[in-house]
């Protein structure tokens, strides 16, 4: 199975002024997922912004897969490590891992 970067979550301390600034200097659209969340549109790329304390200090990068308890099983024999095991969010279920060099990544499903 291949994984191909499919979303990127960026941490936001602001997120009426970075919303602001990136529909301002950017020209990207929202859609709001509550006071603390946001997606954004028309980058090249989807993503969001999360502003929830809980929030990783860097951006995530999310890789996509149809069969999510595979793609886990996948990313194990790899080498990588599962910091967050499969949890469900608004939209499907993800996990998060590292791999050997210490990034965290995060694999979701809509499944």
């Amino acid at each position: 199975m291949i994984l191909k970067i499919d979303y990127v979550e960026l941490p936001g301390k602001d997120l009426a002024r970075s919303k602001h600034f990136f529909a301002k200097a950017l020209g990207w659209t929202f859609t709001d997922y509550g006071p603390q969340y946001f997606s954004f549109d028309n980058a090249g790329l989807d993503g969001g912004m999360d502003g929830t304390p809980e929030a990783l200090p860097h951006a995530l990068v999310v890789l996509k897969a149809d069969d999510l308890e595979a793609a886990q099983t996948q990313i194990e024999s790899g080498g990588g490590e599962i910091v967050k095991p499969i949890f469900s969010f608004p939209g499907g279920r993800r996990f998060h891992f590292k791999e050997p060099s210490g990034n965290e990544m995060a694999v979701w499903s809509d499944k």
